[in-house]
This record gives structure tokens, C-alpha cells and sequence, in this order.
């Protein structure tokens, strides 16, 4: 496991809109998401049957990540595909964009290519100097104190939406506090599946919401 540093690479941002939000999109966020959700569960389908509507508040759904192809090339040819990687990074932005328009953070509808207001960056790793090749096989477990901390997040990023929901209906803004907390546990997310799913890194990730710490 490698130290952490300042930095972590996977980085997440999303823009503070700097307009008011739309006001009917909003109220009705549960519906006019829905077209773009199905277009997501073409690719995660299996996840979400399985979990329903609690898989989105995982923010940064894993379920449409390759994980078992780049573990074993990792593993026994020490390299990871490309196509693997490019895959998975497509996979968490789009799934970023619908989870950001979900927690009404933006009000763009989300695109199934174009980057919008929401930016993931994950590093194309060199195997052989960059990555531990066996680490792979134990990643998912070393990540378990993150699933548990997640899990009370999102309970409160649940909390936090509805927070703003009715913040925007009423003045269009979304307060700024509740805004950079949602995003901080979006982070928080895509550290980890990076780490343990996407095995783009071996830096370890850190407790924390914000981008570094201080």
C-alpha cells in the first residue's frame, strides 16, 4: 500500500452553478431523470435490479465498472488494457453526470459523452512501476472501513437533498455549504472505486471530503 500524499489522483469537481437553478426540472427531478436513468441501466442493469433506488445514492456506482477484466491482467500480465481503462472512465463520468443532475447540483441534463459541469480525472496507471500486480486481489477488502463511513454519508447526502430541493423551490440557489458537502462524498466515492474497482491507483484513499487536505 502506498502512502498517502497530499493529493489523491483521483480528483472530482463539479461546478457551483452561478445562475439560478430551474425551478421545474427541480421539482420534478425524480421524473425528467428517468429517460437518461434507463439509458444508465443498459450498462449497470444487474445493480440496480438488485438494489433499486438506493444504488444511486452510492454516488459513484460501481456496478458497470470493469473490474475483473483489468484484475486479472493486472494480475498475470502485469499490464492494464487501454480499452479497460478508457471504458471506465466513460462509465463514472456518465454515471457522475445522472448522480449530480439526480442531487440537483446542476440542472443541465446530463450528456452521454460531453463533460458538462462535472469533471472526474482517474490516472492511466503504468503496471509495472505503477500498481502493486497482486494488490488487486485484496483491494475490495482493505476498502471495508470506507463502505461503512460511505454509508452514513449517504444517509446524510440524502438528508442534504431534500435539503436543497427545498431551498431551490423556493429560492432558486443551492446553498453553497450543502453543495460542497454532496460533492465531498462524491469524491469520497470515486477515490474508492478507483482504488478498490476501477484499480486505477494504490494510493490508498483518504477519510476525508475535501479535494487535499490543509
Amino acid at each position: 500500500m502506498q502512502p498517502t500524499t497530499l493529493e489523491h489522483p483521483v480528483q472530482l469537481d463539479v461546478d457551483y452553478p452561478d445562475r439560478p437553478l430551474d425551478r421545474l426540472s427541480s421539482a420534478f427531478r425524480l421524473l425528467t431523470i428517468l429517460p437518461v436513468l434507463a439509458v444508465l441501466a443498459t450498462i449497470a442493469g444487474p445493480a440496480l435490479e438488485r438494489d433499486g433506488f438506493g444504488d444511486l445514492l452510492c454516488l459513484g456506482l460501481a456496478g458497470g465498472v470493469l473490474f475483473l477484466p483489468p484484475l486479472l491482467t493486472i494480475v498475470f500480465r502485469e499490464k492494464y488494457p487501454r480499452w479497460f481503462y478508457d471504458f471506465n472512465v466513460a462509465y463514472l463520468r456518465f454515471d457522475n453526470r445522472i448522480i449530480g443532475y439526480l442531487l440537483l447540483l446542476r440542472d443541465e441534463y446530463p450528456s452521454v459523452d460531453d463533460e458538462q459541469a462535472v469533471h472526474l480525472e482517474l490516472p492511466y496507471p503504468d503496471v509495472r512501476s505503477d500498481l502493486n500486480r497482486w494488490l488487486p486481489l485484496v483491494k475490495w477488502l482493505l476498502a471495508v472501513p470506507h463502505y461503512a463511513v460511505l454509508f452514513v454519508l449517504d444517509l446524510a447526502v440524502a438528508v442534504a437533498a431534500v435539503a436543497a430541493w427545498i431551498a431551490i423551490l423556493f429560492t432558486g440557489r443551492y446553498p453553497r455549504s450543502l453543495f460542497d458537502f454532496v460533492v465531498g462524498v462524491m469524491r469520497w466515492h470515486n477515490r474508492v472505486i478507483g482504488y478498490a474497482f476501477a484499480l486505477v491507483t494504490d494510493q490508498y484513499p483518504p477519510f476525508r471530503l475535501r479535494e487535499r487536505s490543509r
